[in-house]
């Protein structure tokens, strides 16, 4: 195999991951926010995304919906494969969103462990309904043909090394964004409701609002993550989003990285995904599969007991008392 070719291919996985753990450390890093639903928001983006932008295995179901089967009457030629693709992105974040918003206001009220089981919950009901509402995405036969971005103006030999401009374009400008919202004082305001709900409360803040805010904030960004991730494998079925790759896994980047620290987070998703692909090239019973979560289990393991806030822990910042 190509070194390049596979680094390129190891870095677009990578990039897409920490676009998933950027989202999480808003949820948890900054807010507190205890999401174990990742999976959910990661389908949901993915299919939105793919379902808007690809043709449907059986016309004949979405006959009433494409005016025959045929999507290029309603501009799907017209427009452009790349006008498709980031139309799917914001497609994939709006819907995440959405989502965010509907179970934010229900449990966000309650104990945090509400949330957590209500995020789980609705993971596996979005799996499920992927799964057995056939119409919808061709159930567990999956979507396949999902479009590569700039169609056949690219060459396949080239194709990854200009997705992966994509998606490290994608994972900079969310880096950017994130940094400077968690700095300002609406971040410094999460900050304070993750250390105290109680006195952030006290001190006027609408702790509520506030939470709403950034669980619909890194739901949007773990929806553009699954879009980018329709785009790069080009096929989809619900076993996909198992819980294991798609929510214990991110949450193992964000530990290994450092909870509350954005570099930590990309980094956390790269030291992962590194182990989580090397182990291919491993003798023997190294190569099965779940020795994948051994080895990720050992890096937690070890991560916490030499450094536990993560390799790149939160900066913390003291109050320094003026003396007269």
């Amino acid at each position: 195999m190509d070194i390049i070719s596979y680094a390129a291919g190891f870095a677009i996985m990578a990039g897409i991951y920490a676009v998933f753990s950027l989202g999480l450390n808003i949820h948890w890093g900054a807010t507190g926010l205890f999401n174990i639903g990742i999976a959910g928001f990661f389908a949901l983006g993915a299919y939105t995304a793919a379902l808007l932008t690809t043709q449907p295995p059986d016309p004949m179901l979405f006959e009433d919906f494409t005016f025959g089967g045929n999507w290029s009457e309603i501009g799907f030629l017209d427009l452009g494969i790349d006008l498709w693709f980031f139309l799917g992105i914001a497609a994939a974040a709006i819907a995440c969103g959405i989502i965010a918003l509907a179970i934010g206001y229900v449990t966000l009220r309650l104990r945090d462990d509400y949330l957590a089981i209500a995020t789980l919950g609705i993971a596996e009901t979005v799996r499920l309904f992927f799964l057995n509402e056939k119409w919808v995405a061709n159930g567990s036969k999956g979507l396949y043909r999902i479009p590569k971005f700039l169609g056949d103006l690219v060459s396949p030999e080239n194709y990854d090394y200009i997705y992966l401009g994509v998606v490290l374009a994608v994972l900079v400008a969310l880096f950017i964004a994130v940094e400077l919202a968690l700095k300002s004082p609406w971040g410094r305001v999460l900050r304070a409701i993750r250390e105290d709900e109680v006195a952030a409360e006290a001190s006027g803040k609408n702790v509520f609002n506030f939470k709403l805010q950034a669980f619909i904030l890194g739901a949007v960004i773990m929806g553009i993550g699954g879009a980018l991730f329709a785009h790069n494998v080009r096929f989809l079925a619900p076993i996909t989003f198992d819980p294991l790759l798609a929510t214990f896994v991110i949450w193992a980047m964000l530990m290994v990285g450092g909870s509350g620290n954005n570099r930590g987070a990309i980094l956390g998703a790269f030291a992962v995904w590194g182990i989580w692909t090397g182990t291919q090239f491993l003798p023997g019973i190294f190569e099965d599969p779940n020795f994948r979560f051994f080895m990720i289990g050992a890096l937690i393991v070890t991560v916490i007991l030499i450094r536990p806030g993560g390799i790149l822990g939160e900066e913390r910042r003291m109050a320094q008392t003026v003396k007269d």
